[in-house]
């Protein structure tokens, strides 16, 4: 694959050489040419001077053989134009943009551009470590509406079925982590100690999932009883 990234910094230097290294092709846009100086010694990809949505200088780059674009600059602007440059005038697929602004992330997600929000994505990792209780979601489709979460869960639902698990929560168990590796349950499929389990599911029915699987199995009959 050929690979256009704008923006050499700590990011941007550490994606093109990640991506040379797995033998992809790869240029590197950035205004400052000592920015490139972040870049491996052996690096063998092209570096471009210039702004990263200016059309000759994205054509330099390759832009029109170009499998995917990475806009990665330290401005949340001047990576969504670029973006969507790359996207609507150079019909690049694999389009995606670094947003600082988690606000403005929500809305350019919402127009269908891919984008990693620095701050909320730094602070959605810290919380999973700090508070690992109830559910911390993954990934949103570009509507904001579908989630999929990782969900804590009670130790008592040990040795439980996944399709009971399911039925219990009314929600669906889009895969388990287990070992390090990810699986796909089947109806056989039993919780077992160490799993992690990825619910997908409208992000508005979080908050009655989580306190589901948070209770014993067959805490959650008791409780709608209680509440009648």
């Amino acid at each position: 694959m050929h690979i256009v990234i704008m923006g050499c910094g700590r990011v941007g230097s550490t994606i093109a050489h990640i991506l040379e290294d797995q033998d992809h092709s790869v240029a590197v846009i950035d205004q400052d040419p000592d920015a490139f100086r972040k870049l491996p010694a052996g690096f063998k990809g092209k570096k471009i001077t210039g702004v990263g949505f200016d059309r000759d200088v994205l054509i330099e780059a390759g832009i029109e053989q170009a499998d995917a674009f990475a806009a990665v600059s330290s401005g949340d602007n001047s990576n969504v134009i670029a973006a969507r440059v790359a996207r609507e005038s150079f019909g690049v697929e694999r389009v995606v943009a670094r947003i600082y602004d988690p606000r403005r992330a929500e809305v350019y997600q919402r127009l269908g551009i891919p984008t990693v929000a620095t701050v909320r994505w730094t602070a959605d990792q810290m919380l999973r470590r700090l508070l690992p209780k109830g559910a911390q979601p993954l990934w949103r489709d570009p509507t904001g509406t579908v989630v999929l979460a990782e969900v804590a869960y009670s130790d008592q639902w040990l040795g439980e079925k996944v399709t009971t698990i399911e039925e219990a929560a009314r929600a669906r168990i889009a895969f388990i982590s287990r070992l390090g590796e990810a699986m796909l349950p089947g109806p056989g499929t039993v919780l077992q100690e160490g799993d992690v389990l990825h619910v997908i599911a409208d992000e508005q029915d979080l908050e009655r999932i989580s306190p589901v699987l948070a209770r014993r199995p067959g805490a959650e009959r008791g409780a709608q009883k209680g509440g009648h």
